[in-house]
């Protein structure tokens, strides 16, 4: 944890707008450049800022779940829209469409969501190690 009222200022006012970008990217990254994991890496940066900044048991307090849990609900998000494909008597990671919302933008989900808990894991462990 670093003792600068700058870093901690700073980080109070970029969390909130690094989410927003970080989701905005996520739901971009269909058509464009971005996605979830482009989107994933913005959010978790973010909460290693604050983690930096506040401490790691202060970002533990603002997630209010652990990062593995995170890790492991995106791995179930990120896998199970490809058996809605096999579901159809499609090949596995099929696109399917169900009204605006389609596979493809779950898989992203799932990738956002593997990708913010497996760093903010490491940044956790290994800021954890530090406060010893």
């Amino acid at each position: 944890m670093m003792e600068s009222l700058i870093l901690r200022t700073g980080v109070r006012l970029l969390l909130p707008l690094m989410l927003l970008f970080s989701i905005f990217i996520l739901w971009r990254g269909h058509n464009e450049p971005g996605g979830g994991f482009v989107g994933g890496l913005i959010c978790a940066v973010g909460f290693a800022l604050h983690a930096i900044a506040f401490g790691v048991k202060a970002m533990r307090d603002m997630l209010r779940i652990d990062p593995r849990t995170i890790l492991g609900t995106g791995l179930l998000v990120g896998i199970t829209p490809g058996f809605l494909g096999a579901l159809s008597d499609e090949p596995y990671m099929t696109a399917q469409w169900l009204g605006a919302l389609g596979t493809p933008v779950l898989f992203d989900i799932g990738v956002y969501l593997v990708v913010v808990g497996a760093i903010l894991a490491m940044v956790q462990t290994l800021m954890a190690e530090g406060e010893d």
